[in-house]
């Protein structure tokens, strides 16, 4: 950052950054029982119950804990939590957890590659280093699908925005938003920038939000009254020179477009799977999500990289020793209460490879 005056700020990089408030940024073994890859909820169960039942475990996360759950300014149909929880509140809880049952907590670290050297499965980190392991979960969870719109990528930041938060609704008091999505993420995020707004505009491709979001949230965005749903719609482009001024939508029915005034864009349309690191080494289905158990079984027959007399275990992939859970894994069900179950399950079945090692 430039000052008028012409001195400069130099903003630390990330990993300095999280060395500087005291986070840990490296291993402090060469071997672990089981490597966490993903700090979402998935692979903080798996850090928390991994660790509590004696396994030298370690969670490396490329940003910060908590993944796109984290993100998310109130989780109101978690167990436990009838008020809910923020995404945030609920990382932090996990993370402390984990760490207090012995599991290391590594980030932000970015995991390059994944190998088998028999009996070990190798991770290798952004600096080189390598670590090894009996066995690791992928639970690398989704990237945000980015808006394929006119205009977005150089306004993003800028007046449009990925994901929101519980500052963002603040600071956006009395003042009109549109959301662009129809999951569960973007209903919650109107829930929350109703509160604040004047008004709340989804816009939505579908016909309808029951197709893909939770009855709870539909019945809050229904009775909302400064909250309007325009379905069966699209960002065609925005507009603005230095921020957002406006946003040029279109009916995908009737073929009408219009453009609107707006200051403040925020968007949730979908994810991709995070598996690229895994793409020459692990069955993946076409959508790029990695395939697990029974799935890997194709035909009757095994993969010609199963050197087991058995069939892999519910959460194991196409290699042995390497499990995937959560929103990577084909089949999942997208939800926090799932990647939760997904996590922790999967420590049960590591228990049970481990045994054969």
């Amino acid at each position: 950052v430039f000052f008028p005056d012409g001195t400069a700020l130099v903003a630390p990089a990330p990993r300095e950054l999280a060395e500087r408030i005291g986070l840990q940024t490296a291993a402090t073994k060469p071997f672990y029982d089981l490597i966490v890859i993903g700090g979402g909820p998935t692979g903080l169960a798996a850090a928390v119950y991994g660790a509590s039942e004696g396994l030298r475990t370690i969670l490396v996360e490329c940003t910060a804990t908590g993944g796109q759950a984290g993100t998310s300014s109130q989780i109101e149909n978690y167990l436990g939590f009838p008020s809910g929880l923020s995404g945030a509140d609920l990382a932090h809880r996990a993370t402390t957890q984990a760490k207090r049952f012995g599991a290391e907590v590594v980030t932000p670290r970015e995991v390059t590659a994944v190998r088998v050297e028999h009996p070990y499965r190798v991770i290798k980190l952004d600096d080189g280093t390598e670590l090894r392991c009996y066995a690791a979960l992928l639970a690398t969870g989704m990237d945000v699908r980015r808006l394929e719109a006119e205009g977005v990528a150089a306004l993003t930041g800028a007046g449009v925005y990925y994901g929101a938060a519980l500052a963002e609704a603040a600071s956006l008091r009395g003042r009109e938003v549109f959301i662009v999505g129809g999951a569960n993420s973007a209903g919650q995020a109107v829930t929350l920038f109703s509160r604040y707004a004047s008004r709340v505009v989804m816009l939505v491709r579908g016909a309808t939000l029951k197709a893909s979001m939770s009855h709870y949230l539909v019945d809050r965005i229904e009775a909302a009254e400064n909250v309007e749903v325009w379905t069966t719609t699209r960002v065609k482009r925005v507009h603005g020179s230095k921020h957002l001024e406006s946003i040029e939508v279109e009916n995908t029915e009737s073929g009408d477009v219009r453009t609107v005034p707006a200051e403040a864009m925020f968007i949730f349309v979908g994810s991709t799977p995070r598996s690229g690191i895994v793409a020459d080494l692990l069955e993946r289905d076409e959508h790029g999500f990695i395939l697990t158990g029974p799935d890997v079984i194709r035909g009757g027959k095994r993969p010609a990289s199963w050197d087991r007399d058995r069939d892999p275990f519910l959460l194991e992939t196409s290699v042995p020793g390497i499990f995937a859970a959560g929103d990577v894994r084909a089949g999942s069900t997208k939800r926090v209460a799932s990647a939760v179950g997904e996590g922790s399950a999967a420590v049960g079945m590591i228990h049970k490879y481990l045994e054969t090692v």
